[in-house]
């Protein structure tokens, strides 16, 4: 845009200069004014014609620019327009599979012979409606966060991750892994952050839940913090069987499910949760992972 005003601004001032210089160039009287105004004419003919060229150049750029953008704008669609597809086909896919085991189990349920048979029926109905529900609730939960205003208060992080490894330690898989939380205390511990508590809870007890969840009995968990004087960093590592390199780039992906997630309850959900409510406090948030070693799942939170 700054080339184009530019441009637009030497037109005139070019065609003024040639209109000048052909005004100065037809005077005939042969005394020293005559040749002044020769001078000045031919002056303000290059003038011209250097204003002129340099107009040209502007608007070429200008041009180049806008076809630039257009072909970023054009870009930036289809790829919003295959990110849509891909997420609706996961969707289907999820929705999917608990519906045709809800389908099998009312069959299985209307034709048990036994008592024990059709309590067996609808306790798979029952469970799969149950991932229905959790399902529809995180996607309800993530359209929302892209919108909902942040409660700015200042937070400590200690508090913060206590509570959430204290819940973690109260679900099952806890009993069978180690779970330990490491907090600095020297030189000094680490400091207050401004941040939206419910979401950050939210977030932080989302990486301790999957860590537990996509662990072995024996593996360890562990929830650590420190800082760098601009940011806090929250890792939760684990030692299980981590993700394969080839689904690395697609582990932040609405309902993407991996090959180790078949058969471990789960929405699909849980780290593109993470990934909206890092990004909303002007954070960011990345992962590490070893096949047959772990994993490190690290947020860097902006500090007071």
């Amino acid at each position: 845009m700054r080339w184009q005003r530019l441009s637009l601004a030497l037109l005139p001032v070019s065609v003024g200069l040639v209109l000048a210089s052909l005004v100065l160039g037809i005077a005939t009287i042969p005394n020293p004014v005559l040749y002044a105004r020769v001078d000045l004419g031919n002056l303000a003919w290059v003038a011209g014609l250097v204003f002129s060229l340099l107009a040209g150049v502007g608007l070429g750029i200008w041009e180049v620019q806008a076809s630039g953008c257009r072909r970023r704008i054009a870009d930036t669609r289809t790829q919003a327009s295959n990110e849509r597809r891909r997420f609706l086909q996961r969707l289907d896919h999820e929705l999917k599979n608990p519906l045709t085991a809800i389908r099998a189990g009312l069959t299985n349920l209307a034709n048990g012979s036994t008592e024990t048979a059709r309590g067996e029926a609808l306790k798979s109905v029952e469970a799969q409606v149950l991932r229905l529900s959790q399902l529809t609730a995180d996607l309800r939960k993530l359209a929302e966060l892209e919108a909902r205003p942040l409660e700015r208060a200042p937070l400590s992080i200690s508090e913060l991750l206590d509570e959430a490894v204290t819940l973690g330690q109260e679900q099952p898989e806890a009993t069978t892994r180690h779970l330990t939380l490491t907090l600095p205390l020297a030189p000094w511990p680490v400091p207050d952050i401004p941040g939206d508590w419910d979401l950050l809870f939210l977030a932080t007890y989302n990486l301790v839940d999957n860590a537990l969840k996509f662990t072995r009995p024996g593996d360890t968990v562990e929830v650590r913090a420190s800082d760098d004087r601009t940011h806090v960093i929250i890792e939760v590592a684990d030692t299980g069987p981590g993700i394969p390199e080839d689904e690395l780039p697609y582990v932040w992906k609405e309902l993407y499910r991996g090959q180790g997630a078949r058969g471990i309850p789960g929405s699909g959900l849980g780290l593109a949760l993470v990934r909206v409510i890092v990004e909303r406090h002007g954070g960011q948030v990345t992962l590490r992972s070893r096949s047959g070693q772990g994993t490190v799942v690290t947020m860097r939170l902006p500090t007071m």
